[in-house]
């Protein structure tokens, strides 16, 4: 059995957790986390029965596959004292962390097997996606295993190249809050137009749902769907037209590129070998 240890037991550690708890493929004993806090740590070993710990390197001890969930800010904070044990056991190293480029986790654990990946808030529910990028040293059997791992909280897609993950942050790293800003404007706007809030929240999210299940499940592209719903001189085609009036899509390539360039910042900042 894989003994896994994750650094850091917050919540993408936690949906991790209690997905790969829930299929049944990884036991909750092979399962070690670490987290600074008592109360945390009392969380995860009474709702999943994991083996909890305060000292990072009790985590570690015997881990085959070791996953870096704390924020990035700390990360070298936090990696160089177990730096040591992690060159001499050489474990597969997996970082979801934004902004750590694999140069400089490399220098912080001595590591050669190492993943990036990037899931989203929505693997709190199973519904993540997760960008991954794998170093040369990682052997087909330490991906496949990477690759299940993540696979517990939603999708998982591979990118070629390690610049790719800022992209994935621009598309569904930061994502989710690109829709939830839509859903406030909705329920905003209708409100103005005369519904409650509460009828505006329960019309605007429930067509936000059902809007994601259709493209999830049509044999056919986003901009199709939105022909067929798009009636010629029809209420959609003029609330479509004034959209695109506003270069809707200009902007939202604009505020895309900037979560990107703010992603390569960050590898910059964060990152010293």
């Amino acid at each position: 059995m894989t003994q896994l240890a994750f650094i850091g037991g917050g919540n993408m550690a936690t949906s991790i957790i209690g997905g790969l708890v829930k299929q049944g493929d990884i036991s909750a004993a092979s399962i070690n986390v670490s987290d600074p806090g008592a109360e945390q740590r009392e969380k995860l070993n009474t709702s999943f029965g994991v083996n909890t710990f305060e000292d990072n390197l009790a985590a570690i001890a015997d881990a085959e596959v070791v996953i870096l969930a704390v924020k990035p800010q700390v990360m070298k904070d936090v990696l160089l004292p177990l730096k040591s044990t992690l060159e001499a056991r050489q474990p597969l190293v997996i970082s979801i962390a934004a902004g750590i480029s694999m140069t400089s986790l490399s220098s912080w654990t001595g590591c050669k097997a190492i993943v990036r990946c990037m899931p989203n808030t929505p693997a709190l529910l199973g519904e993540g996606a997760t960008g991954l990028f794998a170093s040369d040293d990682v052997h087909l059997d330490q991906r496949n295993l990477a690759d299940a791992l993540l696979r517990a909280a939603g999708i998982t897609v591979w990118v070629k190249e390690e610049a790719e993950l800022d992209a994935v942050i621009a598309v569904s790293g930061s994502g989710p809050a690109y829709y939830f800003l839509m859903m406030e404007a909705m329920i905003s706007a209708g409100q103005k137009l005369g519904l409650s809030e509460e009828t505006a929240t329960k019309l605007t999210l429930k067509t936000a749902l059902g809007a994601a299940r259709m493209a999830l499940e049509a044999d056919v592209d986003p901009a199709e769907l939105r022909r067929r719903v798009t009636s010629p001189g029809g209420t959609t085609q003029q609330a479509i037209a004034t959209f695109e009036g506003a270069h809707m899509r200009d902007m939202v390539e604009a505020a895309m590129r900037a979560a990107y360039d703010r992603g390569a910042e960050l590898s910059k900042e964060l990152g010293d070998d």
